[in-house]
């Protein structure tokens, strides 16, 4: 729950319109500047653009998604669930996925090994945060 309550104060949703509004301008004022009937070879190259952008659009993808995760440990904690529990439940998703994932670069979220690794890195602080709830509770 935590992981979803960021995206929404990290704003996540409006960098995305905003990064598709830059991408739609940069198109629109490049079709403009070749004229309105642009030739195969033009089509050809913004096509590839495009997908170079949509890759690389997509590494923010998963930079939200494992900023979500590690404030999202961080906002588990402060309400007094143990964050310990996040990273073994990525285990246990990742147990069940039987291997079947795309490559990371081209997947808007972090493997699960990624997210587990991150997750174990943020404990320690998230646990001071737990440890820090269950004596005001």
């Amino acid at each position: 729950m935590g992981h979803e309550v960021i995206h929404a104060v990290a704003k996540h949703g409006q960098e995305r319109m905003n990064q598709s509004y830059a991408k739609q301008v940069g198109f629109s004022n490049g079709a403009i500047a070749l004229g309105q009937d642009p030739t195969m070879s033009q089509r050809l190259v913004f096509q590839a653009v495009g997908l170079g952008t949509d890759l690389a659009l997509l590494k923010y993808s998963r930079t939200h998604e494992s900023e979500a995760d590690e404030l999202g440990l961080t906002f588990m904690a402060i309400a007094g669930y143990d964050p310990s529990k996040a990273p073994k439940f990525w285990e246990r998703v990742s147990s069940g996925s039987g291997g079947q994932a795309p490559p990371e670069f081209l997947s808007t979220h972090p493997s699960h090994e990624t997210r587990i690794s991150r997750l174990n890195a943020a404990l320690p602080k998230a646990l001071e945060y737990y440890e820090a709830s269950q004596v005001n509770n």
